[in-house]
């Protein structure tokens, strides 16, 4: 059986190395905007059967997550493909790298739900401060403007009271974008998720971390986990140099952003890392139109495949479909309770929580498919 594992890696990782000349040489067709029709297409044509994780995820609390980015901008040039999970933390790899196109898997639809009230909310917005408006709840602070930092917009809203009225409006607002000006189709299950997901954000303001709960139901990790960043302190991080690349950094971030939602160019679906089709999907509908992965910010998640029987083997086998260069990279977290020191040497702490690394995804095929790759450990050990 083993023997036949490594036969299966040896053949995926040659039909992945003998692409390589063609997908580097040829030009991407994806196009340049996707209709409404044409994004919810791609949502049902990618998306499995949901699945449980323990948390909501509501919002990141990866402190150090800007850490890679200049790293990643010595290598990898705009216009190629964005993978990533969870929630808002991609939108600001997805500003700095600027993609083509990026597609956010989650095994949780919830996380869907989530990037979906985040397209209405950045479709609808004038400018940031408009948009922080909507997304707490709260009405916009007088004297805000497109020249204000970050950290002058978050201590204005941080005064600002949740408004029931505005949260109400809003609410519904959201529902009407989502389900009548761009018809998508959201059942009764959407619609209280919606509602949940929505309803935390008012609740928390620019205060909400990674463990709010709303209304006593789900939520992060209780009590359990300390020293979660907020909102406001995620939006105003910055790397080990000291700039700030959050996608409400700047106006210039916000608007890039905006217009890349307006397009339908990111596309959220419900995916399982180690499932057997939404990866695999996206590999096979990249190369039909010559596409090449440019990162794939993939959190902690393998450290939870490798808990849970063979689902990390499954997962670089889905790995090792996707189109590929060698600046192709995962952005992971190596946070919870792992080491902060790689072959490379120290990685950066931020309030506690140690910074993103990054690792070769042609190499990990590489190294997966001839068998070095066995614990989490050897994933954290090829990281920088």
């Amino acid at each position: 059986m083993l023997s036949g594992l490594r036969s299966r890696r040896s053949m995926l990782g040659a039909l992945v190395f003998a692409a390589l000349p063609a997908f580097a040489l040829a030009q991407s067709t994806i196009p340049a905007r996707f209709s409404d029709k044409e994004l919810w297409q791609l949502n049902a044509e990618i998306s499995e059967p949901g699945g449980y994780f323990r948390s909501d995820n509501l919002l990141s609390n990866e402190t150090g997550f800007q850490a890679v980015i200049p790293g990643l901008l010595e290598k990898i040039k705009p216009g190629g493909v964005y993978l990533g999970v969870g929630p808002e933390q991609n939108f600001t790899y997805i500003v700095a790298l600027k993609p083509k196109i990026a597609i956010i898997f989650d095994i949780r639809r919830g996380n869907m739900i989530e990037h979906l009230m985040y397209k209405a909310l950045l479709e609808t917005s004038a400018d940031r401060a408009d948009f922080l408006s909507k997304l707490f709840s709260r009405d916009r602070p007088a004297g805000l403007d497109t020249a204000a930092t970050a950290q002058h917009l978050f201590e204005a809203y941080n005064r600002a009271a949740p408004d029931s009225v505005l949260f109400r409006k809003n609410l519904a607002a959201i529902k009407d974008f989502l389900t009548k000006t761009k018809g998508f189709a959201l059942g009764d299950s959407d619609s209280k998720t919606l509602d949940y997901i929505y309803g935390a954000f008012y609740g928390g303001g620019p205060q909400i971390n990674y463990n709010y709960t709303s209304g006593g139901g789900g939520g992060g990790f209780g009590g359990g986990f300390g020293g979660m960043p907020t909102y406001a302190t995620l939006q105003t991080a910055t790397d080990t140099a000291g700039k700030n690349w959050a996608y409400l950094a700047t106006e210039a971030n916000f608007r890039w952003l905006k217009d890349f939602e307006s397009k339908n160019l990111l596309v959220p679906v419900v995916g399982d890392f180690a499932g057997p089709k939404a990866i695999r999907t996206v590999g096979k509908y990249l190369k039909e139109h010559n596409a090449v992965v440019s990162a794939m910010y993939c959190s902690n998640v393998e450290q939870y495949l490798f808990r849970q029987n063979d689902d990390w083997s499954r997962f670089y086998g889905n790995i090792a479909t996707l189109p590929l260069d060698a600046n192709s990279s995962f952005i992971r977290s190596i946070g919870g309770g792992m080491r902060g020191v790689t072959p490379q040497g120290s990685v950066p702490r931020y309030g506690g929580r140690l910074a993103n690394v990054t690792s070769s995804m042609l190499e990990t095929v590489k190294l997966f498919n001839e068998g070095k790759i066995q614990t989490y450990g050897d994933i954290i050990m090829m990281s920088r």
